[in-house]
């Protein structure tokens, strides 16, 4: 029996189980995202690459997507190819671009293979949380936030396989692949969208600088810029960032490796439930004081991780776990405030803006905290990712300000 069976309605058992067949399913389908972050020594050893050269491995992942985001939009495959059918299909050729991996002997096919993984998963992850709408309304902040959970917790996985420390880097890669694969069956057979379908609002190329002039949007445009200046840039420095502490504190590389691989995934994943908590936060309490907040909190991690690099592990880790929860806790809010505030006939375009903008910026940023880490270590490298979250925090405020300003008064006939 498929998870439609049985009647839909918002916040019925149906909906529930959907959601959380599309949250294990994009779970699994995002893993290939940090693969060469997690099996990083094996590109060191096999082809000699640099620090700087391994942050472009993922940060091919990220243009890839902006890429695969701008094809659909402008095809408007969401509206053309069955929501299924698009997220199986996206996520399978996604797995075996990650694959790909184990094949080339040199850098440039490497980076096309991570080009084409993200170009791919374009088709996973925006899909997903349309996907999720469909079967809530009152709670979408919440369905959205959990699928923002599970795809975070999907996006740790690699660092959880590297843990094991078997295979050196064989185990991730293999692993994240066949995991690929299974969520794109999972979709193709068992999913279905529910009694809340969006109306078709495609890309379109002549509204962008109608967005572009649109205040509120271009306030919650801003907000996510700022935040996604800082999120891939930790989520792709984690580990070797604790591979420094704990060999700091006196453990041997050897052992290093698999243990720093494992507090990685423990930092990023707990993520997951601070998406659900944000958006379950958001739907009562308002979307631009809870991303304000997280920012706050991220903003400060950055401020303070870069220089525990000497203190005990156990201390460096709490700050991890608060960073890793805070980071994304507010990722589905701002996607969620675009359709919010975006004219009706430009929704479509507002967020395909607002993605692309977003993963190319964190191309930069990846790329920039690896590079100043090798110039001048954690202390300014992490120093440096503090401005996305204060420049988001201040969109925010700003954002709140308009809407309220905004709001009808009370009618005075009312009394």
């Amino acid at each position: 029996m498929t998870p439609m069976e049985g009647g839909p309605v918002e916040g019925g058992r149906i909906a529930w189980m959907t959601l959380a067949l599309l949250s294990v399913a994009v779970l699994l389908a995002m893993s290939p995202w940090f693969t060469a972050s997690a099996a990083g020594d094996l590109f060191r050893v096999r082809l000699g690459l640099s620090t700087s050269e391994l942050a472009w491995l993922t940060g091919a992942v990220q243009v890839g997507f902006v890429g695969g985001t701008l094809v659909a939009a402008v095809l408007n495959l969401a509206d053309i190819v069955p929501a299924r059918r698009y997220f199986a299909v996206s996520a399978i050729l996604a797995a075996a671009s990650n694959a790909f991996l184990l094949l080339p002997s040199d850098y440039l096919p490497l980076l096309v293979g991570r080009f084409l993984t993200g170009f791919f998963l374009a088709g996973v992850y925006p899909p997903a949380m349309k996907m999720a709408a469909t079967w809530f309304r009152t709670a979408r902040g919440m369905a959205i936030g959990t699928v923002v959970g599970a795809l975070t917790v999907g996006k740790a996985a690699p660092f959880l396989l590297r843990a094991g420390g078997q295979g050196e880097g064989l185990l991730v890669i293999l692993g994240s692949s066949l995991a690929g694969v299974v969520a794109g069956g999972f979709i193709l057979f068992l999913y279905r969208d529910g009694p809340f379908p969006f109306p078709r609002r495609p890309f379109r190329w002549d509204l962008v600088g109608q967005v572009l002039r649109h205040r509120p949007t271009r306030l919650a445009t801003w907000g996510y810029l700022g935040h996604m200046w800082e999120l891939y840039a930790v989520w792709a420095a984690i580990s070797l960032y604790f591979f420094d502490v704990l060999t700091g504190g006196g453990v041997i590389p050897a052992e290093a490796g698999a243990s720093a691989a494992l507090l990685a995934f423990l930092v990023i994943a707990v993520g997951g439930p601070g998406a659900v908590a944000a958006g379950v936060a958001a739907d009562r309490w308002g979307r631009e004081r809870v991303a304000s907040l997280a920012m706050a909190v991220s903003g400060s991690c950055c401020l303070l991780a870069g220089w525990l690099v000497g203190a005990p592990p156990a201390l460096v880790l709490v700050v991890g776990l608060i960073w890793g929860f805070s980071v994304v806790a507010d990722s589905a809010q701002f996607s969620a405030l675009v359709t919010e505030v975006a004219p009706p006939h430009a929704v479509g375009t507002a967020l395909t803006l607002q993605t692309a903008l977003g993963f190319a910026l964190t191309a930069v940023s990846i790329w920039l905290v690896h590079w100043s880490y090798e110039s001048w270590g954690w202390g300014l490298s992490w120093l440096l990712l503090a401005p996305g979250p204060a420049l988001g925090i201040v969109a925010m405020v700003r954002l709140r300000r308009l809407r309220a300003a905004e709001e009808p008064g009370p009618d005075p006939g009312s009394a």
